[in-house]
């Protein structure tokens, strides 16, 4: 039967042999070239992932809250308030409908007195 120490020899001469070969030096060749392209690619790291995570989950909560308080304000019926949920093309023509666009005498007389 074969002894321990004759299994012990052939690991350390398959060892020593892959260690004095080209794979080795192949192996510590493809890890550099594999360190240098992460080191210039804009990676983070899984706890600054986890981090920004975090934060983004606090922020959808926040922005929930102040949506939900909007909404309670909107539904009191607040003048101020209804006109910021109009969309920016229902509020630009509401201020500039007919009604509160200045007439041509108002704007005439107004550019009489700056220019005296």
């Amino acid at each position: 039967m074969l002894n321990k120490q004759f299994f012990d020899d052939i690991s350390v001469k398959i060892s020593d042999a892959i260690a004095n070969s080209p794979i080795k030096d192949m192996e510590q060749n493809i890890k550099a070239i594999l360190g240098s392209a992460f080191n210039r690619l804009d990676l983070v790291t899984r706890e600054e992932f986890d981090i920004q995570q975090q934060v983004l989950l606090k922020t959808r909560e926040k922005l929930a809250e102040l949506e939900a308080k909007v909404n309670e304000i909107a539904a009191l019926g607040h003048p101020e308030q209804q006109a910021n949920d109009l969309s920016p093309e229902q509020h630009l023509a509401e201020n500039i409908s007919p009604s509160n666009a200045p007439s041509s005498a108002e704007t005439t007389a107004e550019n009489n007195q700056t220019s005296v």
